[in-house]
């Protein structure tokens, strides 16, 4: 290792340290997910990414962190220090005055929609197997409630607290195309609807984008742990969690296959998710003569039992 990396490689395990982890002893600039012992528990709970200019070995960074603690730290190798004068300190200061107040402000918003979805959630009833969002999706209510005539969903954050709702009609807004909507100012980030499966037993975590996917997933593995994250981009605050709350468990993220959208944001972000929380990835496979507007596992699962009958 030449003296760049050397160097880089003390410093990135001094910021480990620093965040009150134990570094691992060796560093390995490749860009790799890596997983470490953080602490004296021995369940390499902590994990690193590290990588560098692959010619020059010069521009080192990554990112370090501790599923059971919920430690995430950005890392960047800078070989001059006392960059920062007194008004860049100045600046700084003031910037994290300005985010104190946006998250305090943030927090009240969020915490009179929890109220509101509480009140909301009081005056639901049990939905029945016949409301038509059901049958069209061919699946079991799994603890669904009625409210207006649409389906409600509890949404949770990792202590148990209803943070949000999500709504789904029974068809489709002619004019948005659109048939689920969340409480507005409702906390969704790192938050999950519950689809099924005993917290205490289970044989493995399923993570999905969707409740309905989520169904036909429980339902086919009815001994899965099965959470819906509500859309792509919140599957790796979920499976972060979720990893943070249950270090050794086996995590499978179901992610939804946008074949027919650019970049396929479904795919990418459960793989990303499945990389950065030490996951599995599952994808539809589709048969030849599947159409291809499908995109999830609800989706194959109601073709499929069409196509059988």
């Amino acid at each position: 290792m030449d003296t760049n990396l050397l160097d880089a490689e003390r410093s990135f395990q001094d910021a480990i340290h620093d965040a009150g982890l134990t570094p691992p002893d060796q560093i390995i600039f490749d860009g790799q997910v890596y997983r470490f012992d953080s602490d004296d528990k021995r369940d390499k709970a902590g994990w690193y990414v590290a990588h560098a200019n692959a010619n020059t070995n010069r521009n080192p960074g990554g990112k370090f962190g501790c599923w059971r603690s919920g430690v995430e730290v950005s890392w960047y190798y800078h070989r001059q220090k006392g960059l920062a004068d007194a008004a860049r300190s100045a600046s700084v200061r003031d910037r994290q005055r300005a985010q104190e107040a946006r998250k305090k402000e943030q927090e009240k918003i969020h915490q009179d929609a929890a109220q509101r979805a509480a009140n909301i959630w009081a005056n639901t009833q049990a939905a029945q197997p016949d409301h038509p969002y059901l049958v069209r999706k061919q699946i079991q209510p799994h603890g669904a409630r009625i409210y207006n005539n649409q389906l409600v969903l509890p949404v949770l954050d990792f202590t148990g607290k209803l943070t949000s709702l999500q709504f789904i009609s029974p068809t489709k807004d002619p004019a948005t195309g659109r048939d689920k909507t969340l409480l507005k100012d409702g906390r969704k980030q790192g938050c999950y609807i519950p689809v099924a499966g005993d917290p205490a037993n289970y044989s493995c975590i399923i993570i999905c984008e969707g409740w309905a996917t989520g169904c036909s997933l429980a339902e086919d593995k009815p001994s899965a742990l099965v959470v819906a994250a509500i859309d792509a981009g919140n599957l790796r605050p979920v499976a972060l969690a979720i990893r943070h709350h249950w270090v050794s468990a086996t995590l499978l993220i179901a992610g939804d296959d946008d074949r027919q959208t650019p970049g396929n944001p479904g795919a990418t972000k459960a793989k990303a998710a499945a990389i950065d929380s030490d996951a599995l990835l599952a994808l539809p496979q589709w048969p030849d003569d599947a159409p291809e507007h499908l995109t999830d596992f609800n989706d194959l699962a109601v073709w499929l039992k069409r196509s059988v009958t």
